[in-house]
């Protein structure tokens, strides 16, 4: 015999809309920690339902059940089986990208959780059906990929300037999760066909948005897993149009960096030169120790090592270290100095070193798990 609340998840495919209405209310308090096993009942009959109810007319019961999924997608198993619904997952990416949408930032709360499987990555294969009937602004969006347009969105609509209702900040950990593979990194660090510009040069601005915390972590965990790729170190760091490093010093950088020389000053990039009296490091240390992460994939190649140096990184970071008591921060700290203050060896491969160096303390459970595919999606970031 079903117990009242599985019988309460069975009345989510009634033909009474009152029904359906009552049952996800009393169901969204259910849909984490332990007792979200009654969503298992009936061969997991629930999840079919909350998809079709995603698309219904009324603006609670599609935040209501969009809500359920995306909790939901904390048990493996059941988010194995939302995202290997291809036709919702091209509806759900689609779906935000729909500048009416009062229930974007909750979809998008749910796509950046669905990208903690690997299949996420045919996201990057879908493109704009004429046929579908979600609209699509074509003075906003001039692209038919949808990953073009989730961007879009992100860049464009922060503060909510395209949709009312809608910030898309939790695209940001969408972008970080997605980085992780190579597909992923791929993408945001080659210019795309249909504007020309490199994707992670327009989320670099964010690293210093310090009223959005989801935003600004989201971006750096993104920058970090796209400098897994040691070739492109030289394109991303002397490429002007995407101008990288400032970007990832201007958040550990402080206005009250008075120790620093005036020739290492002046060897800094310009937009850390005649920094503004108020500038602050960014308030969170973890954000801060994945900017300093980043900068320890930089010291990959010799010619990064050689480019930080000329930058006066080491300045930088030192002045970081002595005005922050904390531990990781003082852990990076310490290796990127002996990256860049050591004499360059003659026969010593360091690239693992870095690399290890940069993963280090970041690993969390789904990056635990072996990939016998790829050796790359290893030692990459996972936002959880």
């Amino acid at each position: 015999m079903p117990s009242q609340l599985e019988e309460l998840v069975s009345f989510l495919h009634s033909d009474q809309p009152a029904v359906r209405q009552i049952a996800l209310d009393n169901l969204v308090g259910f849909s984490t920690g332990a007792n979200a096993v009654i969503f298992k009942y009936d061969n997991y009959r629930a999840l079919t339902d909350l998809k079709i109810l995603t698309k219904d007319k009324s603006k609670v019961i599609v935040q209501q059940s969009t809500t359920i999924l995306a909790n939901l997608c904390d048990d493996v198993t059941m988010r194995k089986l939302i995202i290997k619904d291809v036709e919702f997952l091209q509806y759900l990416s689609w779906k935000i990208c729909d500048l009416t949408n009062a229930s974007a930032d909750i979809m998008c709360i749910l796509l950046s959780n669905l990208a903690k499987e690997d299949t996420i990555t045919g996201l990057f294969s879908f493109v704009k059906n004429q046929d579908d009937d979600i609209p699509l602004d074509k003075n906003v969006f001039k692209s038919t990929k949808v990953m073009d347009c989730l961007m879009d969105c992100f860049v464009k609509g922060y503060d909510r300037k395209l949709n009312e209702y809608a910030t898309y900040d939790y695209l940001a950990y969408f972008f970080a999760d997605v980085s992780r593979f190579k597909m992923g990194r791929e993408y945001f660090i080659q210019a795309q066909e249909y504007d020309d510009v490199v994707p992670i040069s327009k989320l670099l601005v964010f690293t210093e948005k310090y009223d959005s915390k989801t935003r600004r972590e989201g971006v750096a965990y993104t920058i970090k897993n796209s400098l897994f790729d040691s070739e492109k170190h030289e394109s991303l760091l002397l490429n002007e149009e995407i101008n990288i490093l400032p970007y990832i010093l201007l958040p550990i950088a402080s206005a009250k960096d008075s120790e620093i020389d005036e020739e290492d000053l002046f060897n800094l990039p310009d937009e850390l030169q005649l920094l503004p009296a108020d500038k602050v490091r960014d308030p969170i240390p973890e954000i801060i120790c994945v900017h300093l992460e980043s900068i320890l994939l930089l010291c990959t190649t010799k010619s990064g090592r050689e480019y930080l140096r000329s930058k006066s990184v080491y300045p930088l970071v030192r002045e970081l270290h002595k005005n922050i008591d904390h531990e990781d921060i003082g852990e990076v700290s310490h290796r990127i100095v002996n990256m860049l203050m050591r004499g360059e060896p003659e026969n010593q491969v360091v690239e693992e070193v870095v690399e290890k160096s940069a993963e280090d303390g970041e690993m969390d459970e789904a990056e635990q798990e072996e990939d016998e595919e790829s050796d790359d999606d290893e030692a990459i970031v996972e936002v959880l």
